[in-house]
């Protein structure tokens, strides 16, 4: 691979010179205003006729509930049809069942939780397949930033929403809420339809036997991934105890700070504002640390302020410190869509992201029906529940493995892999045995399957490395002519930016392997890889790495890693693919051409 000519910082922007990107953005903005007018229009409505705090956690709980029976069978489809013709059909839905619930809900209040019931249940299609769509229209070097702008365009309009509605509860209507909602959704389609975004294309029938094994491999990949993994068990505390706090907000607010529904829309709204603050800077400046120390400062920082919260008989003050949590909650939220986008390959996406809203929803539902105590126990009580939960959940970020490396750690790394040009190079090493393959296997129990002659084959070609912490494996615009597996130690990966910068830097541990793509094409290098401690190395020359190739259980293998690499790297680094099959180019990468 060639590596990118401009050397200058990339904006917080840059995405939105991409057309996609822009509608995908619009969209979003347009559809979450509404949808944030129904969700506080309906709480007010239901706890006007009620007062109580039970009816609105179950008004929550029925817009959550629908992601237990279809929320995961959902991912299946998006990875299977068109993603572009699925956002399209969901927007239109909703819009229909948004119209009807003035129209219904005079006759009696169960069509609004019937209603939100079903605008959820189709909303489990609609949100997997725009997580998945998103990577397919922003570069890699421009996704934090973009995650940013679409969370701000999400949270911003949730502001602007939530606002209204209060306004318009305390002073109009409450059903016009429904029709403004309704609207935007058409907008946000008519948005959607602008967007080139290429479909997935199904190879098979979508019988009840295919989705369910489709959906098994979706659940195995995330689990087998640790950081995945380790993403989703942060997340159940976290979840529970967002659930919890976002049911208690209008109780605490009405009996707790004794303030008035509008008042009400307007603490939502400034957390919402305070979330885009947050997301503006985190555009700029999210990738000065990994992930994982993002979310576990940030969930640290919203319990902190819940506590403080708990304890408030002031609006303002009370207005004050929402708008900081929500400042603080936008580097968790982007930390989380970049984990799974950066993690994920294209095909899997659907499957992963609607497993994580099932989760979510699934978890906000013992959150939300927990809330119910409040009728019970005193809100104030209620709420610092809901502040420990988080608290705890960013404490165990900072061990989980995966999340747990500090800034400090990826500081080093970015600094060996500055020292990349002048270090030495890991040597020529030793020629491999049996044993060292047998090793191999061990961590990528896909080797298993080669027959002992193509064992003996690769074992005759190959050679172990042993490379002294600190050395160069490969530099970026040498040629490729050799993949190489980890046997044992830790080497960090980046492309280079100019001025000592580097981007899509990745660490990578014992079975992880890397330089597939150039082997296999015979470009030159994009990326450059320098081992953190004394590592050995298998080191596959480019004739063995396309003997491999011809078993189809390791072509999957690396063709799914290719492809997940390739899509964090800009179009003009791309290789030519001589060496490669057409088959396989479409395998490899089934990306839109540019806007």
């Amino acid at each position: 691979m060639t590596v990118a000519p401009s050397t200058a910082s990339i904006s917080p922007f840059a995405a939105f010179k991409n057309r996609g990107f822009s509608l995908l953005w619009t969209g979003q903005l347009i559809s979450t205003m509404g949808s944030a007018l129904t969700s506080l229009a309906a709480s007010i409505w239901v706890y006007q006729k009620t007062n109580s705090a039970m009816s609105v956690g179950l008004m929550l709980m029925a817009t959550a509930a629908p992601t237990v029976l279809i929320g995961l069978f959902a991912g299946v489809f998006v990875d299977r049809f068109d993603r572009k013709k699925i956002m399209l059909a969901t927007d239109l839905i909703r819009a229909v069942l948004v119209f009807l619930i003035p129209i219904l809900v005079p006759h009696s209040i169960v069509w609004l939780y019937v209603i939100v019931m079903l605008t959820s249940a189709v909303g489990q299609f609609y949100d997997p397949a725009h997580e998945s769509v998103l990577p397919e229209v922003a570069k890699d070097e421009e996704l934090a930033a973009a995650n940013s702008l679409m969370v701000i365009s999400s949270f911003g309009s949730t502001a602007i929403g939530f606002a209204a509605s209060g306004l318009i509860a305390g002073a109009a209507d409450i059903k016009w809420a429904f029709y403004l909602d309704a609207l935007s959704f058409i907008l946000s389609a008519g948005c959607i339809l602008f967007i080139r975004i290429q479909a997935v294309k199904a190879e098979e029938s979508a019988s009840a036997a295919f989705v369910i094994q489709n959906l098994k491999s979706g659940l195995r990949f995330l689990f087998d991934s640790p950081m995945l993994r380790s993403l989703f068990l942060v997340m159940i505390p976290t979840l529970i105890g967002f659930g919890l706090s976002n049911s208690l907000l209008l109780p605490f607010a009405l009996k707790a700070l004794k303030a008035t529904e509008f008042e009400y829309g307007i603490q939502e709204g400034m957390t919402s504002l305070g979330f885009v603050a947050g997301s503006l800077l985190m555009a700029a400046v999210f990738d000065r640390m990994r992930e994982g120390a993002w979310m576990a400062l940030s969930f640290i920082g919203m319990a902190l302020v819940g506590v403080f919260f708990s304890t408030l008989s002031s609006v303002p003050l009370a207005i004050a410190a929402l708008t900081i949590s929500g400042f603080l909650n936008s580097p968790s939220a982007i930390g989380r869509r970049l984990i799974v986008q950066r993690n994920t390959p294209r095909e899997m996406r659907g499957r992963v992201n609607s497993a994580f809203f099932v989760s979510r929803d699934v978890f906000f539902l013992i959150g939300m029906g927990a809330a119910g105590l409040a009728d019970l126990v005193n809100v104030r009580v209620m709420y610092l529940i809901s502040a420990l939960l988080i608290l705890a959940s960013g404490v165990w970020a900072l061990f989980l493995p995966g999340l747990r490396q500090a800034a400090g750690e990826w500081k080093r790394a970015l600094n060996l892999l500055r020292t990349a040009p002048t270090a030495p190079s890991a040597g020529a090493g030793r020629p491999a045995t049996l044993a060292d393959l047998d090793l191999l296997v061990g961590l990528l129990p896909t080797l298993g399957g080669l027959e002992h002659k193509d064992r003996q084959s690769l074992v005759s070609q190959a050679r172990v490395v042993e490379a002294p912490a600190g050395s160069t494996v490969i530099k970026h615009g040498e040629t490729g002519d050799a993949a190489y597996f980890i046997l044992s130690g830790k080497a960090v990966a980046g492309i280079a930016q100019g001025e000592g910068n580097y981007r899509s830097l990745s660490s990578m541990t014992a079975g992880d392997y890397f330089g597939e793509i150039a082997a296999l094409t015979g470009a030159t290098r994009t990326a450059d890889v320098v081992v953190e401690e004394n590592t050995s190395l298998l080191q596959v020359p480019a004739a063995a790495l396309h003997a491999l190739m011809g078993h189809p259980a390791i072509s999957q293998l690396f063709l799914a890693r290719m492809s997940e690499r390739l899509a964090r790297t800009s179009i003009n680094e791309l290789p030519r693919f001589a060496g490669l099959d057409q088959q396989a180019l479409r395998e490899l990468r089934s990306a839109p051409a540019e806007e």
